[in-house]
């Protein structure tokens, strides 16, 4: 990588912040869920985030940490993360960054540890590029201010790298996207985290299990080698088969299957 490329990323972002500013100037704010005008999270479509659940695939991978999520990624919820991800309404990461500290909350209630250290998982090189930011680590950043402000001990660990190249996995099985994943995290050096700690990874969504099953071996050794505990948490998980299904009809543009299987 070239030494000025992370400059050029930093100027892009910049920019791309600055027209999203402007636009909220000219263009009335719209509800990113449902559409309606007036916010950019109404509260109809904020209370399908409140509610963090243990959230489990439909086939659990071997190794996947116990998942808290906010919501289900379906309806208003997959098309608020969506906008947020993909079309560059990088206002929703206070909400949808709330609504990921509720989920890291409930899970770090069930361990109680200090402090909580939430491990966004590292975006691949491909979505970095695309996107010019890291969408999760956004998020991460809003979850700790929420946390903190309701008392609880928590901070930013960004513990994980990632390296190699992944192909897109929509389309994939989730045998194959546990194969494609493979290797592709690894633990930054530094110290250990404080004894009593609790690391907490978190995404934006969950839908196979097989990044965040692959994100918390590299986070090993685990707590039977004496490690902190890991749990995870994550704005949205997909609805298990019959729940949240999207109304007949609707039809999913390949821009929101790549988003939905996106790094």
């Amino acid at each position: 990588m070239g030494a000025g490329q992370p400059q050029v990323r930093a100027h892009g972002a910049a920019l791309a912040a600055l027209a999203t500013a402007l636009a909220d100037l000219v263009l009335p704010r719209t509800c990113a869920g449902c559409g309606v005008p007036g916010s950019v999270l109404c509260r109809r479509c904020a209370r399908l985030l409140g509610s963090p659940r243990v959230a489990t695939p439909r086939r659990v991978p071997r190794g996947l940490p116990p998942t808290v999520a906010a919501g289900d990624y379906a309806g208003p919820v997959r098309a608020a993360v969506i906008a947020f991800k993909e079309r560059g309404r990088s206002e929703l990461a206070g909400p949808l960054g709330a609504a990921l500290a509720l989920a890291a909350a409930a899970g770090a209630a069930v361990v109680p540890a200090r402090p909580v250290l939430l491990v966004p998982v590292p975006p691949s090189r491909a979505s970095l590029r695309a996107r010019g930011r890291d969408h999760v680590r956004e998020l991460a950043t809003v979850a700790v201010g929420e946390l903190h402000a309701v008392g609880v001990p928590a901070r930013l660990a960004p513990l994980l790298a990632r390296t190699g190249r992944v192909r897109d996995s929509a389309g994939l099985s989730v045998v194959e996207r546990r194969a494609n994943l493979a290797g592709t995290f690894l633990r930054r050096p530094g110290p250990e985290p404080p004894p009593g700690a609790l690391l907490v990874l978190v995404d934006d969504v969950l839908t196979s299990g097989a990044t965040l099953t692959e994100a918390a071996a590299a986070l090993a050794p685990g707590p039977s080698a004496g490690g902190a505990p890991v749990l995870a948490a994550v704005v949205a998980a997909t609805p298990r088969e019959g729940r949240g299904k999207p109304p007949a009809g609707t039809l999913r543009t390949d821009a929101e299957t790549r988003a939905d299987h996106a790094p």
